[in-house]
Order: structure tokens, then C-alpha cells, then sequence
């Protein structure tokens, strides 16, 4: 029972960690060395929490490093802060391999969703450019919807797409007859129009945009850590 309290107390300062980046982030655009460091440090604790092998601390300590790596091209081009790759590293030395992936998916998703929004809102608005900007509009909102449903779909580990409406789609599609070009056709005029709609957001931004990418790790990683790592702790 102790070692259950211990494993609690762990994962509850680490949530209370996680508020305070994301608070942080959004009020200063900026996540503390030392929130940092003290993820980082109690990490060990929680490996001797869960009872892990020195297999298994390889395993995470190989985590950690790969991500590193892996964040800092992200830095290195402009898209995620350097608190953002510290808090990223410090919490792969918390999460199995599986549930980091899981919580690298959502961060994605998530964040992705928000620089888009962001950046619509952030638009010049242009006289002879009306239709461009409402076709930006609409593909920034299916962007974000799109997003939603995702983060729906993980959180209730249910399907993006039900089953049946693919197979009402592939059906649709059987009785016209030409569905076997018209699919591929779709697909590509929808990503044009996606990726045109895009183009046009970022030509017309106003300023540079500063989104607090750290928010969504924060949410991502709670959500993972309620959703699996609080189940591991109480089967451990």
C-alpha cells in the first residue's frame, strides 16, 4: 500500500508539474530550466516505483535521448522552443514507449490544430482576396475539426472513421462504377485545396506567430498519464 501511495504521489506531482509549464508557457512563452530538471530528476524515483529492470531503464534513458535528437532538428528549423525539447525529453524518461507515442501523436495533433488556428486569425485581411481568404478559413476550420475528431477518437479509443461509413463510401463508390479513379482523384484534389488554403495562411500573416507548443504537450501528457500510467501504477 505504501509503495501504491508512493507511485501516486509521483504521478501527482508530476500533473502538478505539467499545469505549471503549461501556465507558464501561455503567460511568458516560456517553461523554467528548473521545471525541467526536476521532471527529469524524479524520474529515477518513479523507475524504482514501478519496479522497473536495468533493461528497462536502457530502454527509457534510449527514449530520452532519441527524442532529444529528434527535437532539436525541430529547434534547429523554427519549430518548437527550446523549452518545448526539454520538457519533451524530461517526460520520454516517464512514459513507456507505447504511451510516449501515444502522447507524441496528440502533441501533434493537437498543436498542429492550434498553429493553424492561430495563424488564420492572425491574417492580413486583403481587398481583391476574398474568395482565397474564406477558402483559407474553411481549410484552417476543417483543419482544426479534423484535429478534434482525432483527439476524440484517441481519448475514446474508437476509430476516426466507423467502420460503416467506410464501407457505406467503398459501396457509394462500387455503384458508380468509375469509383476506382474517382477516389485517388478526390483525394488529390482535396489535398490541393488543403495545401493551397495553407499556403495562403502563412503568406498573410501579419507578424511572426508564437504558439505555446508547451500547452500542448502538457495536455497530451495528462491525458496519457490519466488514461494509462495511473492504470500501470495501480497494476504495478
Amino acid at each position: 500500500m505504501t509503495g501504491a501511495l508512493f507511485s501516486y504521489a509521483l504521478l501527482a506531482a508530476l500533473a502538478t508539474a505539467l499545469l505549471v509549464a503549461a501556465l507558464t508557457d501561455l503567460r511568458a512563452r516560456h517553461i523554467a530550466n528548473r521545471l525541467n530538471l526536476a521532471i527529469a530528476l524524479a524520474a529515477p524515483l518513479w523507475w524504482l516505483a514501478m519496479g522497473l529492470a536495468p533493461m528497462d531503464v536502457a530502454v527509457q534513458l534510449g527514449l530520452a535521448a532519441a527524442t532529444f535528437a529528434l527535437a532539436c532538428v525541430l529547434f534547429a528549423i523554427g519549430q518548437m522552443g527550446g523549452g518545448d525539447v526539454k520538457l519533451l525529453t524530461a517526460l520520454a524518461l516517464w512514459f513507456t514507449p507505447a504511451s510516449f507515442l501515444q502522447l507524441v501523436v496528440l502533441m501533434a495533433v493537437l498543436g498542429g490544430g492550434a498553429t493553424l488556428a492561430i495563424a488564420a486569425f492572425n491574417m492580413t485581411p486583403g481587398r481583391r482576396e476574398a474568395v482565397r481568404d474564406a477558402l483559407a478559413g474553411l481549410v484552417a476550420f476543417a483543419w482544426v475539426w479534423c484535429a478534434g475528431a482525432i483527439v476524440f477518437a484517441i481519448a475514446t479509443n474508437r476509430p476516426v472513421v466507423s467502420p460503416g461509413t467506410v464501407e457505406a463510401i467503398a459501396a457509394g463508390l462500387a455503384r458508380i462504377g468509375s469509383g476506382i479513379w474517382l477516389a485517388p482523384l478526390a483525394a488529390v484534389l482535396l489535398l490541393g485545396v488543403l495545401l493551397f488554403g495553407m499556403r495562403h495562411i502563412l503568406r498573410r500573416q501579419k507578424s511572426r506567430i508564437e504558439v505555446p507548443y508547451g500547452i500542448a504537450i502538457a495536455a497530451a501528457s495528462l491525458w496519457v498519464l490519466g488514461s494509462q500510467t495511473l492504470v500501470a501504477a495501480r497494476l504495478a
